[in-house]
């Protein structure tokens, strides 16, 4: 059973009307090249705002449905493709999520998920923004095939991974914004990519599935900040770790092909849900084992 994905790697401007417009063409472009689910980086309508703390910013949100889930649901409905897409959630007042839509080919929202891993480092103020999800892990069924959408911090947690494929996930899908600070020096630089692409790797190698990670690209700053490098790299690895595609820094979409009759494969050969022991987890629900 084949699919055609394409994961846009893109870079943003102050603009929304513009960052939509350019969105809708590449969406167009890659469902004219066949492709079956297309992928969007996390919060595409803006520059990443969560560089700082601006309470100007939650103006940025909107609700679901809305302007742009309606904008996208027609798109997938046009082009009978399946949108992945990423979306400043307002859900009432004071109560905001970063939250992955998944539009279906009939243009019916099949389902959202809330990021539940909420970040809070330098560049990255996260939980000044946004609630942690309340949805749990769940996977989102479309016409094509049953996804498992998480979204950027979420992709360091295996456990997130697990769950999604317990539930049948067939692919992974990781909207992203990482990137480096400016001020870093190259040798971290490659290891923060390397780790970002190992654990995802290892995800796929664990759960025996695809995984997909569409991260943004070019430097972005809003005034008074110093800014981000988003470093690209959207890839998609197969059942076994294998990198499949793999983006530079540049924009660009990339089309992959998948056979999801290699992850039943994979998992004859590597039966690792077999061999779980369920019986001897419980302690993966503390916060710390003293």
């Amino acid at each position: 059973m084949k699919r055609k994905l394409a994961l846009i790697q893109m870079s943003c401007t102050h603009d929304v009307s513009t960052n939509l417009q350019r969105l809708t063409q590449k969406i167009r472009e890659a469902a004219y090249q066949k492709a079956n689910i297309i992928c969007l980086q996390e919060l595409h309508n803006t520059l990443y705002f969560c560089q700082e703390e601006k309470v100007d910013y939650f103006d940025l949100a909107e609700p679901i449905p809305g302007p742009t889930t309606n904008h996208f649901s027609a798109l997938a409905k046009e082009l009978g493709v399946v949108i992945v897409s990423s979306i400043f959630e307002k859900r009432a007042p004071g109560l905001y999520h970063n939250t992955a839509v998944v539009l279906d080919t009939d243009g019916s929202v099949a389902g959202i998920y809330r990021k539940m891993h909420i970040p809070d480092d330098p560049g990255f103020y996260e939980k000044f923004y946004f609630t942690p999800g309340d949805l749990g892990f769940h996977t989102i069924q479309t016409s094509y095939d049953r996804l498992g959408v998480l979204v950027c911090w979420d992709q360091w947690y295996p456990e997130a991974a697990r769950l999604m494929a317990l539930e049948g996930a067939e692919v992974l899908i990781y909207p992203t914004a990482i990137g480096w600070d400016p001020a870093d020096p190259q040798d971290e630089k490659n290891r923060q990519r390397e780790a970002w692409i190992t654990v995802q790797r290892g995800h796929a190698v664990a759960n025996g599935c695809y995984v997909v990670a569409v991260n943004r690209t070019g430097y972005e700053a809003w005034e008074g900040v110093k800014g981000i490098q988003f470093w690209g790299s959207s890839f998609v690895a197969g059942p076994q770790g294998e990198i499949l595609a793999m983006a530079q820094e540049e924009e660009t979409t990339l089309l992959v092909e998948i056979d999801l009759k290699r992850s039943e494969y994979v998992r004859r050969i590597w039966p690792f849900f077999r061999d779980r022991r369920i019986d001897a987890f419980e302690d993966l629900t503390k916060r710390y084992r003293d």
